[in-house]
């Protein structure tokens, strides 16, 4: 049987950013699905919620547990989610996510724009203090500087046009690789999906 991956999109998105990805896994022989949320009205606690109740009543009707991969936004709601130890989850990507806080939301609110994070606004300006104890999560940053975090903020360092690669280290982390892309850019990157897959499949990047 095919292994099952749920893929989260990120902050204003949808689920449809998320097929080119979900196609090149099901090439690699995953079942892929995707969880839609509203990411400005319901927020990432929330979504991280409906993420746990969704994975639980799938294990309820027989369902293997599944990998995660999360955009942006998604990847950090994944974290929360499996901050449950008996949450049935294997393993964990986040593509681009800013997991120790986001300079970019920061320089947003400074400008008094921060309502258009709504719900989310919390967990994308402070981040998280670490990886799920237990949990293999890596991480794939882009370096590509193309993206409107650039309108709002000067970077430090490597970027990818919204999120800063050091913005992606998180203490906790199994594996982290960076790939030329923009933030957006990484839902249709190949090498971001061949990087995926070979983590997924055995827990470490170049698998």
């Amino acid at each position: 049987m095919a292994e099952r991956v749920v893929l989260l999109h990120g902050i204003w998105n949808h689920t449809p950013v998320l097929w080119p990805l979900a196609d090149r896994l099901r090439a690699a022989g995953f079942e892929a699905e995707t969880f839609g949320y509203p990411s400005v009205l319901g927020g990432a606690e929330w979504a991280a919620r409906r993420l746990a109740e969704r994975l639980r009543a799938d294990e309820r009707r027989g369902l293997p547990p599944a990998h995660l991969v999360g955009h942006s936004l998604g990847g950090l709601v994944s974290l929360l989610a499996a901050r449950d130890p008996e949450l049935p989850v294997r393993r964990i990507v986040c593509l681009g996510s800013p997991l120790t806080g986001s300079g970019a939301a920061r320089a947003v609110q400074r400008h008094g724009l921060g309502f258009g994070m709504g719900r989310s606004a919390r967990v994308l300006l402070q981040g998280l203090d670490a990886a799920p104890p237990q949990r293999e999560v890596a991480v794939i940053a882009g370096t590509r500087a193309l993206g409107l975090g650039r309108v709002f903020r000067t970077f430090d360092g490597p970027h990818d046009g919204t999120v800063a690669v050091a913005e992606t280290r998180l203490p906790g982390i199994r594996d982290h690789l960076q790939v030329h892309a923009s933030h957006m850019g990484l839902l249709v990157s190949r090498r971001a999906a061949r990087a995926v897959a070979d983590f997924l499949r055995v827990g470490r990047f170049g698998g």
